[in-house]
């Protein structure tokens, strides 16, 4: 009996239902909803989701999802997460007419026309279609030139793929790529990595663990705080290894030639 009612529930999850909401969120209205989470549960279809008419924030990363239909009566929502899911038709979200941020990253989008659909969404200031900190991307983006496309389609971007492309901020984290980029190609000698394990960290490996909040949105800013703090410790692992072979190479400089007699 209890293995038939577990099956039930995972097969509810499935399938977004009014139920599955009001347990998520603890609201018993749908248009109470402001903020949702449902990431991870193996959906894919989002059933009654449109219900939630005045919804301004929602996480759907991690399901199953290939069809956006019950989206488009979310004309309030201004953050979309759509990262590893199977979408590659993005058309139902032309409607979403206040949205700001979408996350598309690690999905079946194979075409830059599949975005022609969304340039009327004037409000949209940050699209991701590609995530290298968990791997994700999408086919469009083996083409080289998407950024530039992308960029030209939808003038108010400021930010895409995680990096800031105008206003401010944006000289900060090229230069900072730039110092990325320098340090990756420290890492590297006659195409093979160097590895350099007597390399010691700058710090703990727990220092950069943060608590985690029980409130929705905080949680949300937690997640997104985590994801850089995770890119800037590859960083700091790279320079650990770049100055750890400088230091090699001084030291051998310095040493003193020995004659045999």
């Amino acid at each position: 009996m209890d293995v038939k009612r577990d099956k039930d529930q995972d097969a509810d999850c499935e399938k977004v239902t009014a139920v599955l909401l009001k347990s998520r969120t603890g609201e018993f209205d749908l248009e109470s909803i402001l903020f949702l989470k449902l990431r991870g549960l193996g959906i894919h279809d989002l059933g009654c989701i449109g219900e939630c008419m005045n919804l301004e924030r929602l996480d759907l990363s991690g399901n199953n999802i290939t069809n956006l239909a019950a989206l488009s009566s979310l004309r309030l929502l201004f953050v979309l997460n759509l990262s590893a899911n199977r979408i590659s038709n993005l058309e139902p979200l032309h409607n979403c007419e206040n949205l700001q941020n979408l996350n598309l990253a690690g999905n079946n989008i194979s075409s830059i026309e599949s975005f022609h659909c969304l340039k009327s969404l004037r409000k949209l200031e940050n699209i991701r279609l590609k995530d290298n900190t968990y791997n994700y991307t999408n086919p469009v983006c083996r083409n080289t030139p998407y950024r530039t496309i992308i960029l030209e389609m939808f003038p108010t971007i400021k930010v895409l793929d995680g990096e800031r492309v105008v206003g401010r901020g944006s000289d900060l984290y090229q230069l900072c790529k730039d110092i990325d980029d320098t340090i990756k190609a420290g890492l590297y000698k006659n195409g093979q990595l160097i590895e350099h394990p007597d390399c010691k960290p700058w710090v703990e490996d727990t220092y950069w663990e943060i608590k985690r909040s029980n409130n929705a949105i905080i949680d949300e800013a937690y997640k997104q705080f985590n994801d850089v703090l995770h890119e800037c410790r590859l960083l700091n692992n790279r320079a650990t290894h770049v100055i750890s072979q400088t230091e090699r190479s001084m030291s051998l400089k310095k040493q003193p030639k020995q004659y045999a007699i």
